[in-house]
């Protein structure tokens, strides 16, 4: 018999991977809880499976639970459960990039098999995640038995897993946050200088998109070290020195994001001559 699935929140994520694993046939999709019935019935209409519910006291008890809820919420969603009796000898995971499956101890403690599998995509669009999952890298810890059920269930909806540990977790988040949020952060910088110069913000896009684009394909296929140019990887700190006085002139807080990455830069610089 195929296991049966509840879902704890009916975001993006939860909507996203609830209708994949519908589609699958993996589970059998059970109830789906939200805040409200409302938001609930959007959800399973959108997965194309499960029932409503708003309540705790409406759920039944299930093999698989996904904690698809917002980071802070997931040690109070956990211990609901688990004093409600309803996740006993349960497998049990949570989504989160940034917390560990031992937020999911008040649930352990209950004899609940706890996990953590967090797929390495945004999920701003549910519908397209849903529709092209496959290959979506999943970083994986937790309990080896749950490991062993939800790894069989990703892959099969396309997932590569990628085993990470559990105490290196927030580390583990950050990375990602640099790969996406902070480049945004620096790009953002960079039209900003460009329309300092009295550039149009139209054009300041199409001047940073080449280099932009083709600085992150040799990242990726070269290597950081071999990927880096300008005039620190050219040991001219004279420049660096100018422009980091005139942007300083022009914006003190991206001044001092200039000087932030030009530290840091220099050191990537020190590898790419081999530590000189």
């Amino acid at each position: 018999m195929r296991p049966t699935l509840n879902i704890v929140g009916g975001g993006h994520v939860g909507r996203a991977l609830g209708r994949l694993f519908a589609r699958s046939g993996l589970f059998v999709i059970q109830d789906v809880m939200t805040r409200s019935l409302h938001s609930a019935r959007h959800a399973v209409d959108f997965i194309g499976a499960g029932d409503p519910v708003h309540e705790i006291a409406a759920l039944r008890h299930a093999d698989v639970w996904m904690l698809a809820v917002a980071d802070d919420q997931i040690a109070q969603v956990a211990s609901a459960l688990a004093k409600a009796g309803l996740v006993d000898g349960a497998v049990v995971f949570h989504c989160s990039g940034a917390k560990s499956s031992a937020e999911l101890d008040a649930a352990a403690r209950a004899g609940v098999l706890a996990a953590s599998v967090h797929p390495v995509r945004s999920f701003a669009d549910p519908a397209a995640v849903a529709a092209a999952f496959d290959g979506t890298y999943c970083g994986i810890e937790g309990e080896p038995h749950a490991l062993a059920l939800l790894g069989a269930a990703f892959e099969a909806i396309g997932a590569r897993l990628v085993p990470i540990d559990a105490a290196a977790k927030t580390v583990y988040h950050a990375a990602s946050v640099f790969a996406s949020n902070y480049l945004v952060t620096v790009l953002d910088a960079a039209l900003r200088a460009y329309q300092a110069a009295g550039i149009e913000p139209e054009v300041a896009r199409e001047l940073a998109r080449p280099l932009a684009t083709e600085t992150l394909s040799n990242v990726f296929r070269l290597g950081p070290e071999s990927a880096l140019s300008g005039p620190i990887a050219r040991g001219d700190m004279a420049t660096v020195a100018r422009q980091q006085q005139a942007v300083t002139t022009w914006d003190e807080a991206t001044g001092a994001l200039y000087a932030a990455l030009a530290e840091a830069t220099t050191d990537l610089a020190r590898r790419k001559r081999g530590g000189a």
